[in-house]
């Protein structure tokens, strides 16, 4: 049995990539944090990590990025859930009995329109699943939580209202992290095709952005996402988080060499399949 860390507790959405992508049955080690979650994989106390990076709706999850960069850690695969909240209480309890619903900040608002139908009192917790778990252990009947349907299996608890999120395409982007020695390693692109994670530095001077993107003209690489951030330690000066697919990976390979010819600084946090639907 592979043992993998999760930002998050039994019966999060976490905790379902990380069965999702194993296909068997996983032992969590819970994580409060990302960093820990990072720092887990760095100790080889675990098999794998699993870490959201980023949502279709709320966007990327920024201070991830920063782990990526200086944790001895590598992307080997991804995986995308659709997010489905639930309503869930204890053995018995109607809909009718419950005063008030508990959930994380981000589960709450995404069940706006749900819960603006009832007079409850709203209670924002530090996660989806640690909220299933205290109800239980509560037996509290005026309660309920927001949490996915893998906390009512775990926790015994019943779902008297599901799929109450009020954006039905909501997804997030989940990454499997295993250890990397960063000094003596770096992922390298296989024969066949995939998908890559990287960073490079330019400087912020005109043009040097379309110069360096030039290099990848030609390769049939399919730019996925962009994002640009600041590099605290160097004014202005940038660092770019790429993600790219490719159907050849001698093309991904060709563009790395382009890139370092112009002596632009590019570290690879991944080469990996693209990711599937869970």
């Amino acid at each position: 049995m592979k043992r993998v860390a999760i930002q998050g507790y039994r019966g999060s959405f976490h905790h379902i990539v990380a069965e999702g992508v194993e296909g068997a049955e996983v032992e969590i080690l819970a994580c409060d944090t990302f960093r820990e979650v990072a720092q887990a994989v760095e100790e080889r106390r675990v098999d794998y990590g699993i870490m959201a990076i980023e949502n279709s709706i709320a966007g990327s999850i920024l201070p991830n990025y920063n782990l990526l960069q200086n944790c001895n850690v590598q992307i080997t695969g991804e995986a995308y859930l659709r997010i489905r909240q639930n309503l869930m209480v204890n053995r018995g309890v109607q809909l009718e009995d419950i005063h008030e619903v508990e959930s994380h900040q981000m589960a709450l608002l995404q069940c706006t329109d749900f819960l603006d139908k009832h007079r409850w009192q709203l209670i924002e917790s530090a996660d989806t699943a640690l909220s299933a778990a205290q109800l239980q252990a509560s037996g509290s009947r005026t309660k309920a939580v927001i949490a996915s349907s893998l906390a009512a299996q775990l926790f015994n608890l019943d779902i008297v209202a599901a799929d109450i999120h009020t954006t039905r395409d909501n997804y997030t982007r989940f990454l499997r992290l295993d250890y990397c020695d960063r000094k003596h390693q770096e992922p390298q692109a296989g024969e066949g095709g995939g998908k890559a994670s990287l960073y490079f530095k330019i400087g912020n001077t005109s043009g040097t952005l379309y110069d360096t993107l030039g290099c990848f003209e030609g390769l049939n690489l399919n730019m996925t996402k962009l994002q640009s951030y600041p590099i605290p330690t160097e004014p202005w000066h940038y660092m770019f988080h790429m993600d790219m697919e490719f159907s050849e990976g001698a093309n991904f390979t060709t563009a790395l060499n382009r890139l370092r010819d112009k002596g632009v600084e590019v570290h690879i946090y991944g080469v990996y399949q693209k990711g599937k639907d869970l």
